[in-house]
């Protein structure tokens, strides 16, 4: 409680980047700021059996955040039954809530609650006519968006397909059905730096359709594949020697069964925001990462202390390594002798990393929390 009243305390690093045994979680759970309450329902590493005992919150945005996560059904049944929430209900977007509570809701018999839950929204067909307005003197990027259009008449594709906008030309070589020389007729051109749309052709494709995309020379749809849920072992090796980065980055954000070599490198090569995610993947919680110790990268040698087999003498030397981040990335494990935690500890580079250390002596944490806050500069 000290902490997250702390003036100096990031709330959402504190509540988010934790483990809660549950009588630190009652405490939170029963914080008076309603927004740190929000927070913890929110928080990936709350579990479900403590999720459900905040059930009774009187903030509704903090219902509303329960409502996001996967909870029991009988969970959700006990929210609804609260008559503040059972008129918060239909004011919602059905995608703001879990599929779990959707499909608890759907089978209520409370009709207007069902109702709202069973709602989807409204598909509008293709009007022709417009799109052919749009075709002839639309903007670059709406020919690009109809270019994908799945009931799009076969002569406005044609048009399309030799469009002067190289970005219209690309999704129109996207569409399904064209063999490998149409789509390289099209002239398109794909960069690592582009973000294309994920098709849901290629998502929803099975059996020599699937394969075809795997296997296409158009990045594009190797990027769609590498998202498919139904890959087999063969094809996740074929997408991971791919030489288009986004093909890797994106088979490692979806696929479990990657070899953590592979989510390794593509850590290394990443320069896109979600980069850290990937530290997360369960590829690397089960591999021998001790081999990157000798990396000349030091943030390959930073990953080291990810290896929860990783024996402590090869900690402490880490602890030493020439580069901060390497010592930072150390200095909050548990296996660090407390001489060197200590030592790290007074060290304004690592000393952030080293107060996260479980093996911090009490007397240091309390007299963190007495010490003034340092204004934000």
């Amino acid at each position: 409680m000290r902490l997250l009243n702390h003036p100096a305390a990031r709330l959402r690093e504190v509540v988010y980047g934790r483990e809660w045994s549950d009588e630190v979680f009652d405490v939170v759970a029963a914080h008076p700021d309603a927004d740190i309450r929000e927070m913890l329902a929110r928080s990936r590493s709350v579990t479900v059996e403590q999720r459900v005992r905040m059930l009774g919150d009187p903030n509704l945005n903090v219902v509303v955040a329960l409502l996001e996560e996967p909870l029991p059904a009988w969970a959700y049944r006990k929210l609804a039954g609260r008559p503040r929430v059972r008129r918060l209900l239909p004011l919602l977007h059905p995608r703001e809530v879990s599929s779990a509570a959707l499909a608890t809701f759907a089978g209520m018999d409370d009709e207007e609650i069902a109702t709202w839950a069973r709602s989807t929204p409204v598909v509008t067909p293709l009007d022709v006519e417009d799109a052919r307005a749009i075709v002839a003197s639309g903007a670059a990027y709406q020919r690009a968006a109809l270019a994908l259009e799945p009931d799009l008449p076969a002569d406005l594709v044609a048009i399309l397909a030799v469009d002067p906008d190289p970005d219209v030309r690309t999704y129109v070589s996207m569409r399904p059905g064209l063999s490998e020389r149409q789509r390289e007729a099209i002239g398109y051109h794909v960069s690592e730096d582009d973000r294309l749309p994920r098709l849901a052709w290629v998502l929803e494709a099975d059996g020599e359709v699937l394969q075809d995309c795997v296997s296409s020379a158009h990045p594009g749809l190797r990027r769609s594949a590498a998202g498919h849920g139904r890959l087999n072992a063969d094809q996740i090796a074929t997408l991971a020697a791919d030489d288009d980065f986004p093909v890797r980055l994106l088979l490692c954000e979806s696929q479990v069964a990657v070899p953590a070599e592979l989510v390794v490198r593509t850590y290394l090569e990443a320069r896109v925001i979600t980069r850290g995610q990937l530290l997360s993947h369960p590829a690397l919680a089960r591999a021998d990462l001790t081999g990157y110790a000798e990396s000349p990268r030091w943030e390959a040698r930073a990953l080291v202390v990810r290896d929860r087999a990783a024996p402590a003498e090869l900690i402490e030397r880490l602890s030493h390594d020439e580069h901060p981040g390497v010592r930072f990335s150390v200095a909050s494990d548990s296996r660090l002798p407390a001489r060197r935690l200590l030592e790290l500890f007074e060290d304004p580079e690592t000393a952030g990393a080293a107060t996260a250390n479980p093996n911090l002596p009490i007397e240091l944490m309390v007299a963190v929390l007495d010490a003034p806050a340092e204004p934000d500069l």
